[in-house]
């Protein structure tokens, strides 16, 4: 009995010494958080730009379409640590403010290591482009360049690297994690039902193959190549190099060393951070022993715009009532409410009707970023698209990725703008059993059994495999969803459904390759959809209206309390693996047929 209560009031100590040390740690949090509420004011607090100052941009941050309202993304504690992203909306923004800004006299990119998309920074470096347009100047510098850092130090007038540096000008390599192997050793089978001639619909290899497909090695070759032609023409045409020569200098690595990159002519010039300083004081007329003015990106998204002309008539913003909608439709498709990083049917469909409805709004512009997802989710947006199209002007402009259920979702749209390097197409349709038959018998020791009231209750089921019966269902069902797919496709782009089975089967393609086949009509980010749609809807004067409406960012971050915590934890531990956990997650959710794209890219 006395062990009995020793073991007692030792486990109910260990439990308040935990529940106490938890407390104390959401004080903690607590107090971080009411800290930088009270610190809100202070970041929103105009930030004065003096004359002859340099704009510092560093791009250390993932560059997403649109940023959460979050006052806590600063936060450099705990679970919270290096969190934050960079908005392309707000990049776009300020580069156009700070083109106008009379103070800025020019931009200091500071580049290392670019976490973003290609197409995305196609956009970022358009814009850059837009800015030296004013006369105003851009310098480069970078202790090592990334690929995708180097394509965007190529729009800087010069371009320095540190002299022990390196950069990495390989051209474009795609990997391809397959799973066969792993699941044939838990005795699990996947069993695999795609469109009857989805060939080139690859996401369904990784689990029933060891290696690429044919046809998925062609289709991946022709992507890359598309690809990597597009960032070789730009450093061609902003460097002076002829793309042959650049293919030589990636094939043997002469970049990988900085004397070889300027001996190649990457770079101008191998020099030390504080003799980039003097380069800086240099084109800004100020003498060695002065402090060279610089404001950060972080602190000039809160600088006034400057005046223009139209200012002088003193008309307030909030007065003009046509808007045009900008609808964010970001990452996977699924049935339901969706958030940032997802498509909900509920969420994604209300921000289209909404903006239909709003009889202030002129015009429509959808944002795509998605590699798809469910099929019967994409047919619900499909619809409310098709309807919002037939009362006012409903234009799509593609990100990164608006491919299978993202392609569904633009199909319809009066236009669609793409980029060059947009992964778009991959019009195919899979789904996806895995039979466990064999790892709960085989490796568990675990038999099942069942009763039914009718001869296929039992149908779709993990414990066992698919009858002939069950497979052939399932293949009418897919071949239907293809067919509806190539269906919408025909109808929105004014083509046969014959002609896009033949650019479709599952096949991706560049941007680029999807405006010759006519997947897309014109090249151009979201700026450039926008003032088309603007044309399209005849107005002088507009504000933008985004959907859907950001959620209240205290609420949000109460909510989301412990998941953001366990999140950042195993982003922390898994470091750059952490993708494939995240692709993981999506092949946990996958429910129903698909329209989903077979892999993720990103630039190094």
């Amino acid at each position: 009995m006395k062990q009995f209560f020793k073991t007692m009031f030792a486990s109910a100590l260990g439990f308040i010494i935990a529940g106490g040390l938890l407390l104390i740690i959401s004080f903690a949090a607590i107090g971080v958080m009411v800290s930088s509420l009270s610190d809100i004011g202070k970041q929103d607090k105009i930030t004065k730009v003096k004359n002859n100052t340099v704009l510092h941009m560093e791009f250390n941050k993932p560059i997403v379409d649109r940023n959460e309202k979050d006052p806590f993304s600063d936060i450099n504690v705990g679970p919270f640590q290096d969190a934050g992203t960079d908005a392309l909306n707000e990049i776009i923004e300020n580069l156009e403010k700070a083109k106008a800004d009379t103070n800025i006299k020019g931009i200091f990119l500071d580049l290392s290591f670019v976490s973003s998309g290609m197409a995305t920074l196609q956009e970022v470096r358009a814009s850059l482009e837009d800015f030296k347009e004013e006369g105003k100047w851009i310098v480069a510098y970078g202790e090592n360049y990334s690929q995708a850092a180097y394509y965007l130090a190529t729009v800087a007038d010069e371009v320095y690297l540190h002299p022990q540096g390196e950069m990495l000008f390989k051209g474009l390599n795609a990997e391809v994690l397959f799973y066969k192997g792993f699941l044939d050793k838990l005795d699990i089978e996947m069993q695999i039902v795609r469109g009857s001639n989805n060939k080139f619909k690859s996401a369904v290899e990784p689990f029933i193959y060891t290696e690429m497909s044919d046809a998925n090695r062609k289709q991946m070759s022709l992507l890359l190549n598309s690809l990597w032609g597009e960032i070789e023409g730009t450093v061609a045409e902003a460097r002076g190099i002829s793309a042959e020569r650049l293919d030589v200098v990636a094939d043997s690595l002469l970049a990988l060393n900085p004397e070889g990159a300027l001996a190649s002519g990457l770079v101008d010039k191998l020099v030390y951070r504080d003799e980039f300083k003097s380069i800086l004081k240099e084109k800004l007329g100020v003498e060695e022993e002065d402090e060279t003015e610089m404001v950060s990106y972080a602190k000039y998204r809160n600088a006034k715009p400057a005046k223009s002309e139209d200012d002088k008539d003193d008309k307030k913003s909030w007065k003009i009532k046509d808007r045009v909608a900008v609808i964010y439709a970001l990452g996977a498709i699924q049935s339901g409410e969706g958030d940032g990083q997802t498509i909900g049917s509920e969420t994604t469909a209300k921000a289209i009707r909404t903006a239909r409805q709003d009889s202030n709004v002129k015009a429509i512009v959808m944002r795509v970023n998605s590699p798809g997802g469910s099929a019967l989710a994409s047919d619900v947006f499909w619809r409310e698209a098709e309807l919002a199209k037939a009362e006012k002007p409903f234009i799509v402009s593609m990100g990164d990725y608006a491919a299978s259920g993202g392609y569904y979702i633009s199909a319809g749209a009066d236009k669609i703008f793409a980029n060059s390097s947009t992964v778009t197409g991959s019009i195919g349709v899979f789904g996806m059993i895995p039979n466990a038959k064999g790892f709960v018998n085989n490796k568990l020791g675990v038999t099942v059994d069942n009763v039914k009231t009718n001869e296929n209750a039992a149908f779709i089921t993990s414990s066992r495999a698919l009858t002939d019966f069950e497979y052939n269902k399932l293949q009418e069902s897919v071949d239907k969803v293809y067919d509806t797919f190539l269906s919408r496709v025909a109808e929105g782009r004014g083509m046969s459904s014959e002609a896009v089975d033949a650019i479709g089967q599952g096949r991706v393609w560049s941007g680029k390759d999807a405006l010759e086949i006519g997947l897309v009509d014109t090249l151009g980010g979201l700026e450039a959809a926008i003032a088309y749609a603007v044309a399209e809807a005849g107005l002088e004067e507009y504000r933008l209206k985004e959907l859907p409406e950001v959620e209240d960012p205290f609420q949000k971050f109460l909510e989301n309390f412990a998941s953001n915590a366990k999140v950042n934890l195993i982003e922390e531990e898994l470091g750059e693996n952490y993708i494939y956990y995240q692709q993981l997650k999506e092949v946990q959710g996958i429910k129903g047929v698909q329209t989903r794209m077979p892999f993720f890219m990103e630039m190094q």
